[in-house]
């Protein structure tokens, strides 16, 4: 009789029982039109400048100066800006030795990370607690930028493209996520390969890298982003104006608020508007991680959460 009063009686509609929490609850239909605006809102406010830096960077000069600086209806669509740009001089340099940093540093970066983390993630590796705590520390403490300037300085590193990549090769956050990945790995799996003879760099070539493509692609990524978005190091280490990558040349031209010489005749006969030239460079700039996010964006629930959880 117990038993039969403790379950819950069935109501029209509803099941009568303790209480859910709120979060458990079903949305109501205001609550859904309601989530629905503020994704909308976002949605528009991040879209709605991006709209307006490609439609300006698309417009003609007489288009620019009818609207009085940036467009929002598009009109008289022209892609000289891009054709000037891509045609040779200072932007084409700066986006080849950007494409060059960003592929070479992203690989130099995931080698050691990747090697590093694998390392730590088996617990009876030699130092291994150590190792980890001054990884750990770097996170907490660094030396400034003064020091780090001069120890660039002290190994020749200046007016070099290595400044771009070794200062900041390493990022210890993306180190513990694979760490934590690598450790959620069936131990047993790697102890049969031991067994039947595989060393280390085999085991972690051959059945930990293919366990965590997830991961490494959401890895791959940020370290991509990363050198691909940097500007600082350039205008800190380097004094050659050719060397600049991409990045700095944006900054350089929203500066100057002018069209860098060498652009050819677009902007000397008035077909070609400074304003088109920057919104060019930024579209430029952007395009790369737009296009490669959207393939990468199915790892990471899988790569960041699982990788981080399991540390």
């Amino acid at each position: 009789m117990t038993a039969v009063m403790d379950k819950p009686v069935r109501r029209p509609g509803r099941w009568a029982g303790p209480p859910r929490p709120v979060w458990d609850e079903e949305p109501t239909k205001v609550g859904l039109a309601g989530k629905g605006l503020v994704l909308a809102l976002a949605c528009f406010a991040v879209l709605f400048p991006l709209w307006i830096v490609v439609v300006t960077s698309l417009s003609s000069r007489k288009t620019i100066d009818e609207a009085g600086g940036l467009v929002m209806i598009p009109k008289d669509i022209t892609f000289v800006a891009y054709q000037e740009l891509l045609s040779g001089g200072q932007v084409t340099r700066a986006a080849i030795v950007s494409v060059l940093v960003t592929l070479v540093g992203t690989a130099f970066s995931m080698t050691v990370s990747v090697l590093c983390a694998y390392g730590l993630s088996r617990t009876g590796s030699l130092g291994h607690r150590w190792i980890l705590m001054m990884l750990l520390a770097t996170m907490f403490f660094s030396a400034g930028l003064i020091p780090t300037y001069l120890l660039v300085q002290t190994l020749g590193l200046t007016d070099s493209y290595l400044a771009l990549i070794l200062p900041s090769a390493i990022s210890v956050f993306n180190i513990l996520v694979l760490r934590g990945f690598f450790m959620g790995i069936s131990q047993e799996l790697i102890d049969s390969a031991r067994i039947d003879g595989a060393g280390d760099f085999r085991i972690l070539r051959q059945i930990v890298m293919p366990l965590s493509r997830a991961v490494i692609a959401v890895i791959t990524l940020f370290y991509a982003v990363g050198y691909w978005s940097a500007w600082f190091n350039a205008s800190l280490y380097l004094n050659d104006q050719d060397m600049m990558p991409l990045q700095n040349v944006m900054i350089q031209l929203v500066q100057k608020q002018e069209a860098p010489v060498g652009l050819g005749q677009a902007i000397k006969t008035g077909q070609l508007s400074g304003l088109a030239v920057q919104m060019a460079v930024m579209v430029m700039a952007l395009l790369p991680v737009a296009v490669l996010s959207p393939f990468v964006q199915r790892h990471f629930k899988k790569g960041m959460l699982t990788g981080a959880v399991k540390g």
